[in-house]
This record gives structure tokens, sequence and C-alpha cells, in this order.
């Protein structure tokens, strides 16, 4: 029987792994089974971080709304819930991003709108 020389495409495969890997440090970027591991555990560590930073941004957003309301002389609302309950309830369709910006950059602004809810009311209030 002739000797049959293994083809490419292991080779292929390898080198496809080592480019994603390329960036990590010692054994993780050079040997095969170490490298496969540790493109499993990056990508998995992505996946999960994806949700995680969701949840990060509307904690930010919640402390930003929180301190401009804190700051207010006028104690119009004492809590976060309340003001966002408020906006809800009046079927104000913002976001919490949308509504922190408005806190960060137009302080007053935020405050006009709060003073808007309490003055207007529903029939059936």
């Amino acid at each position: 029987m002739t000797r049959i020389k293994r083809g490419y495409i292991a080779r292929k495969r390898r080198t496809k792994i080592r480019l994603f890997v390329s960036s990590f440090r010692g054994a993780h970027s050079r040997l095969t089974r170490t490298i496969t591991q540790q493109k499993i555990k990056a990508l998995v560590s992505a996946h999960r971080d994806r949700d995680r930073k969701k949840g990060d941004f509307r904690g930010l957003w919640i402390s930003r709304i929180n301190a401009i309301i804190g700051e207010n002389p006028i104690k119009i609302y004492h809590r976060y819930h309340n003001l966002m309950y408020n906006l809800y309830k009046r079927q104000l369709l913002l976001n919490h991003k949308i509504v922190a910006q408005i806190a960060i950059l137009k302080g007053n602004c935020l405050f006009m709108i709060a003073n808007e809810i309490i003055k207007f009311k529903f029939p059936g209030d």
C-alpha cells in the first residue's frame, strides 16, 4: 500500500483558530489544545457579558436620574421610582436612557416635565 499523507484541512482549521487567539498570552496562543479551550471560553464570556452590559447601563442610567432628583432643592420626587411610575402612568413613553440624558444635559427640563406630570390629572385619578 502506498503511504497517504495527511491533507491541509487540519492545518487550515488550526491556523484559523490561531488567528482568533493570536493576541492571547503564553500557551493560550501557542498550544493547540489550550487554544481551542481559550477560544471557547472567550466566546462564552462574550456571549454572557453582552447581556450583563445591558444591566450595567440600566443601573448607570438609574443612578444618574436618582442623583439629579436628589440634587433638586424643591423635592418634587424623593425617589426615582415615583418619577418613572408617574411618567408611565401619564403615558409619556420615555425610556431610562432618554430620561438620564435629559437629566444630565438639561436638569431643569426634567423638573419641568415632572411639574407638568403633577399638575396634569386624568379624569379617572
